[in-house]
């Protein structure tokens, strides 16, 4: 079974490119129509003034090359099928198609097919009267005993400096000039723990030891020099930058380009960007450019890092604008800016009263709700994960004890309630804890505004359902709860409000289907003949609230 969606394997290289033009945000990409094989995109806007510049290779690098063609680095790429290199016909009939009387530069990477197709196009070109230059990039270090470094993510360097060389007019001698320094002061080295696979193929791929990564793994999954056996980012980071840095002349600032390999999330791709910016290249760290896919290898989970020693006309190139969808500006290099914030601490100040008889209710519910652990439990263990009770029970023995020590502001009833509310969002766990915090919240608001204890209530409850989502028939604690707050506003006694919440948990046990909570995800044979948990510990609690009051 393939890992790709793609219609036709012969055609998904010619379908990606249609893609990749039609939604290029400049409007400036051309396929050249010659031959169905032959896969050229160009710049719609070229007139063959200044120097041409063409890169490509295989496909499967996305969005090279295709997204770097644009004002200001590619003019046109030629693209093979994945991993190949393009014929010798396709690169000529590209340097045809946009080279004039300045010239044309040819940038591949250093792998064998690019070197010996677009050489042989270019000696070709210069047959036809053509001046041609070819350059090799070559920035892979991961391989230090290797006389044929390969090209890889630094290649984006050379595009991106060979491009505004050109776009400033220079002759062709110059812009290979300072295409080759580019190339001359890039390294570059990657890691994977994953090799890419390939459309079309249903094996797993070369596998590599779980828990290991493969330090200068090719951008085709080739072998890299060495497997280390660890995946910890920070270790890797600082043995990649390790390997740079000794790379490199120790004078000179850098731009380093983080390069996603196609199968890493932006999670991780950031973290790499983070110990990246903690590690000792940090010191000469200038410009980031990424993270993000500039020369990736289909869907490789790994990444790699590519370093630009900078000097004033490379640093002008690198940092100046284009209109291509691949590139990524570079950005200049700072520590993470923080701005100093004292903690928030909303403790609600309230001051101890006393009122018997409110006194006496908090206690009947604390103690009622106690007393439901266990039935409780066991209700929700047949439709949930059996904690209701606990949870309850938890927050009633808080608020009991502020009332058996004389904490609570029993007669200011606003105070009290949202006393519990922050109370109950901080010692009951789960989100019954945040629900019955918002009703008892926005409860006191209502009450410090005028109304009255039942209607404070039920604005509390209309809250609680805008936030959690259920409602009447959902069959959560909301099927008994509002029948008895809306009982009590028709002008009923606390014994009609205990009736209806006992109706109300009845019909839980009735109810076929949940749509709210864990016991959502239950089939109707779970919840058949159960109350739910929240239904039933409220109509206990209002079944003692009504022989309280006798």
């Amino acid at each position: 079974m393939s890992r790709f969606f793609m219609n036709d394997r012969a055609s998904i290289v010619s379908d990606a490119i249609e893609g990749t033009i039609i939604s290029s945000p400049f409007r400036n990409l051309v396929r050249l129509e010659v031959d169905a094989f032959i896969r050229v995109v160009m710049r719609s806007d070229w007139d063959k003034k200044q120097v041409a510049v063409i890169s490509g290779g295989g496909s499967g690098h996305e969005p090279a090359h295709v997204g770097f063609v644009g004002k200001g680095m590619l003019t046109a790429a030629v693209c093979g099928d994945i991993f190949a290199s393009p014929s010798v016909d396709a690169v000529l009939n590209a340097i045809v198609a946009v080279t004039g009387e300045p010239g044309c530069l040819l940038i591949v990477k250093n792998y064998t097919g690019d070197r010996l197709n677009f050489g042989l196009a270019a000696e070709k070109a210069k047959a036809m009267g053509y001046s041609v230059e070819l350059v090799m990039v070559s920035d892979d270090i991961s391989l230090p005993d290797n006389k044929q470094p390969r090209g890889i993510a630094g290649t984006a360097f050379v595009h991106k400096i060979a491009g505004w060389a050109a776009a400033q007019g220079y002759p062709l001698s110059q812009v290979t000039d300072i295409a080759r320094q580019a190339i001359s002061n890039t390294a570059s080295i990657g890691v994977a723990m994953q090799a890419c696979h390939l459309p079309g193929d249903e094996g797993e791929g070369r596998a590599i030891e779980t828990g290991h990564v493969e330090l200068g793994l090719g951008i085709h999954g080739e072998p890299g020099s060495t497997v280390l056996d660890t995946d910890n980012s920070r270790q890797i980071m600082a043995i990649m930058v390790e390997k740079l840095l000794s790379h490199l002349p120790e004078q000179g600032e850098l731009a380093v380009l983080v390069n996603n390999l196609g199968g890493v999330s932006p999670l991780e791709m950031s973290l790499l960007t983070r110990e990246l910016a903690h590690s000792t290249l940090s010191s000469r760290l200038a410009y980031l450019i990424g993270p993000a896919p500039l020369i990736s290898a289909l869907d490789m989970k790994g990444f790699s890092l590519s370093a630009l020693v900078l000097d004033e006309e490379l640093q002008a190139a690198l940092l100046s604008p284009v209109e291509t969808a691949g590139w990524q500006a570079a950005v200049p290099f700072l520590p993470m800016p923080t701005q100093p914030a004292d903690k928030l601490k909303h403790r609600l100040q309230v001051s101890p009263s006393d009122n018997k008889s409110v006194g006496q209710a908090v206690g009947t519910v604390t103690r009622t709700l106690i007393d439901l652990e266990t039935e409780l439990n066991r209700l929700d263990a047949l439709v949930g994960d059996g904690d209701t009770g606990t949870t309850f029970a938890a927050g009633a023995q808080e608020i009991a004890r502020q009332l058996e020590e004389g904490q609570l502001p029993l007669d200011q009833l606003d105070n009290l309630f949202s006393l519990v509310g922050e109370q109950l969002a901080t010692v009951m766990g789960g989100s019954s804890g945040v629900l019955m915090s918002i009703l008892f919240t926005a409860a006191g608001k209502q009450v410090s505004e005028g109304q009255s204890t039942t209607r404070a209530l039920l604005g509390g409850l209309s809250q609680m359902k805008h936030y959690g989502g259920a409602d009447l028939g959902d069959r959560t604690l909301i099927d008994a709860l509002q029948p008895a707050l809306e009982a009590l506003d028709q002008g009923g006694n606390l014994k009609a409000a205990a009736d209806a919440a006992r109706q109300g948990a009845e019909s839980t046990a009735r109810m076929s289907e949940a749509n709210a909570g864990r016991s959502s995800y239950l089939n109707s044979d779970s919840l058949s003949g159960n109350k739910d948990p929240g239904a039933l510990a409220v109509e206990k609690v209002f079944e003692q609230l009504a022989l309280l009051a006798g």
